[in-house]
């Protein structure tokens, strides 16, 4: 019988199965918007429902531009899960914020151009408040975690999502420090976004593993040092995990659940029944 999974991690570079679950079965989703990166593999963890899904494929085959994060939400969502934690890879723009350390950011900045960035269009609109783009409950939970891991965390912080797959240049580097961002990454957008459109609670693990480019004293970041940080920490998100699942609380108190409540704009009789019908795992509760 299967899992129903109350939790979705989506790995990231580096993360491509999850050790550690039980009664684990293979799923081949298939979603109005294409396929998921990978098989969703879901089973259970320290007694909890989980299904897992490599961003990158199995592999590591496909660039943070080619992702189809649509899909990816979609399929988690389907599958019943309703908290989404995203396990990934990041530079530190910040002095103290030192490879090896883990952040919990609590803002987002988007410098990605081109990748799909909302589940809405042909011929219905919705406008989702993103102010805090991270699950105000779950990220706490998340920082705790880390702490009662062995790890040492950051909670809170600006990502900055840029377009790769190439790192920045040194005058990029600078450039966003002075913005005042605090840890680079390739992935969190339009997850989030996304997720916040799927009404599914999300917060990310993010693990520095270098200091970007701008930092003289330090090499500049390279593929093969970032795969190297990870794995020396693949035992503490292997350990935060089994802490996060264990502080879960059973009820959602935050405002993700019901995102969409004042964001669907188009009238019901104005929206083309195919896009009606693609949308109607997120709409439905809306418009019956």
């Amino acid at each position: 019988m299967q899992t129903t999974p109350v939790l979705g991690v989506i790995g990231g570079s580096g993360l491509y199965s999850l050790r550690g679950l039980e009664q684990a079965e293979e799923i081949e989703a298939t979603t109005p918007f294409g396929a998921p990166s990978a098989p969703i593999v879901i089973g259970l963890l320290a007694g909890v429902g989980v299904a897992f899904l490599a961003r990158h494929g199995r592999g590591h085959h496909i660039l943070p531009s080619e992702v189809n994060y649509r899909a990816n939400l979609y399929a988690l969502k389907a599958l019943g899960v309703r908290r989404v934690l995203s396990i990934s890879a990041c530079g530190s723009l910040r002095e103290d914020f030192a490879p090896g350390h883990i952040v919990v950011p609590d803002q987002i900045v988007d410098w990605t151009r081109g990748r799909p960035r909302s589940f809405f269009g042909d011929g219905m609109v919705a406008h989702v408040g993103v102010a805090d783009p991270f699950c105000p409950q779950l990220s706490p939970i998340m920082a705790a975690s880390v702490e009662a891991a062995g790890g040492t965390v950051h909670p809170g912080g600006t990502l900055l999502t840029i377009e790769g797959p190439r790192f920045s240049t040194r005058a990029e580097s600078n450039l966003y420090r002075t913005w005042g961002m605090d840890v680079i990454g390739m992935t969190a957008s339009p997850e989030a976004f996304l997720a916040r459109e799927a009404e599914l609670c999300y917060t990310v693990l993010a693990h520095v593993t270098d200091y970007d480019v701008w930092h003289l004293s330090e090499e500049p970041v390279t593929a093969e040092a970032v795969l190297r940080t990870l794995q020396a920490n693949a035992r503490l998100a292997e350990a935060t995990l089994t802490q996060f699942v264990h502080r879960l609380p059973l009820e959602r108190t935050c405002p993700c659940g019901t995102a969409l409540q004042k964001a669907l704009v188009t009238s019901p009789e104005a929206i083309p029944a195919e896009t009606r019908r693609r949308l109607a795992l997120l709409v439905d509760p809306y418009l019956g």
